[in-house]
């Protein structure tokens, strides 16, 4: 049976929220003790839970409570990678935690105009923050959870106080988490901070899709509370959804925007995919045509998510000389996929792996890191694709995606 975690955040998500949501839905606090003491900073930490009412509903909150002064201890990325690497964890708990705190490492670098590996954490290289992670890595492969699916998320609002001072919330962290996979998102009118950057980066790399949930059973529900009271419960919502079904494509709404276009000068159509990509299209084309009077033009047609369409629409019309645009909406199935890293000579490079049935369908390597590493070492970018298979094949060859 295919089993799915669908995180539904109603007040917001947070890192102990998460494990919250995990014990209350049966994980053990005794296994997630006993498997973050492979981690070796158990002497930094205490972790507990107790049974807390929000509005009436009874939910889990667990703490985590630093046993020293961590003003002074603050970790990089690599520090990160080397725990977790150096721990006897399953598989894909090591699998999922390292591609978090990665995502979370790309976002904070973004935000401080430095590369990932320079980012030097605070909040989320702490040890609170390395618990949090790696025990909902580790709360999610006891369950056996194949895929994470998450609901739009509120955005809150107000100030929160940080490392580097005062921020507006979110935070910019969040929302580069929540650009880097187009989240959407809502305001349910709570001003305070309700999504963290470990709650954040826990969604955005472990959530195939974002949205309402898959149509299957519900298993069973945990909820995990949070530390402050608002006009709602504080409450973050575990799904436990089952399906007998041994197809593990997805559908989706898409849709499609088609326009001809003949006067349009052809340098425009570089800056017009460009531009559309990051408004948040899913794909973008062109097809040379004939048209009336045998001029020669192209079909433009993007494919985009419903709620992209007037955007879309307005950067075509902004953009090109084309007068009018059809749109048609459809339903496209996809293969469940995932992000995985491979280590070769030259740096790390980014695998898309596409899987049905727990079998690996497609496996390709990223091709703006390959592009990367080819002009910073004057290599062949074909060659540099190779090497990235290579690794693939030597790292997770005889691993369960």
């Amino acid at each position: 049976m295919k089993k799915i975690a669908y995180l539904d955040c109603p007040s917001g998500i947070a890192g102990d929220m998460c494990l919250g949501a995990l014990v209350d839905v049966g994980v053990p606090l005794e296994y997630l003790q006993e498997q973050l003491k492979q981690l070796s900073i158990e002497r930094e930490y205490h972790l507990w839970a107790e049974i807390v009412k929000q509005h009436g509903q009874k939910g889990t909150k667990v703490h985590v409570d630093l046993t020293f002064d961590e003003s002074h201890h603050h970790r990089h990325l690599e520090d990160i990678e080397y725990i977790i690497q150096h721990a006897s964890l399953p598989p894909k708990v090591t699998q999922w935690s390292l591609k978090i705190f990665h995502q979370l490492a790309v976002a904070e670098g973004e935000v401080h105009g430095i590369p990932p590996e320079k980012v030097h954490f605070h909040e989320v290289g702490a040890t609170d923050a390395i618990v949090d992670i790696v025990g909902t890595c580790i709360g999610l492969d006891w369950l056996g959870v194949d895929e994470v699916y998450c609901s739009a998320m509120p955005t809150g609002g107000g100030t929160v106080k940080a490392a580097h001072g005062r921020l507006s919330v979110p935070v910019p962290a969040v929302l580069k988490l929540w650009q880097s996979r187009q989240v959407p998102i809502y305001s349910n009118g709570i001003e305070a901070e309700l999504v963290t950057p470990t709650g954040a980066a826990i969604a955005t790399a472990l959530s195939v899709q974002f949205g309402p949930p898959p149509a299957m059973n519900l298993l069973k529900v945990g909820l995990g509370a949070g530390t402050k009271v608002f006009s709602i419960p504080n409450l973050l919502r575990l799904w436990i959804l089952g399906s007998t079904s041994h197809h593990s494509t997805h559908k989706e709404k898409i849709t499609v925007l088609e326009t001809q276009i003949d006067d349009l000068n052809p340098q425009a159509i570089g800056y017009l995919y460009d531009v559309l990509f990051d408004a948040g299209a899913l794909d973008v084309f062109t097809q040379a045509i004939s048209m009336k009077k045998s001029r020669p033009g192209f079909l433009l047609t993007v494919i985009c998510p419903p709620e992209k369409i007037t955007l879309c629409e307005a950067i075509i019309f902004r953009e090109t000389t084309t007068l009018g645009i059809r749109r048609l909406t459809q339903e496209r199935s996809f293969l469940a996929r995932d992000i995985h890293f491979v280590n070769t000579e030259y740096g790390r490079i980014r695998v898309k792996v596409a899987q049905k049935d727990q079998e690996i369908l497609n496996i390709q390597p990223e091709y703006e890191d390959c592009a990367a590493i080819a002009r910073k070492y004057n290599l062949p970018w074909r060659i540099v694709h190779q090497m990235a298979l290579q690794a693939w094949d030597q790292s997770f060859s005889n691993n369960t995606v």
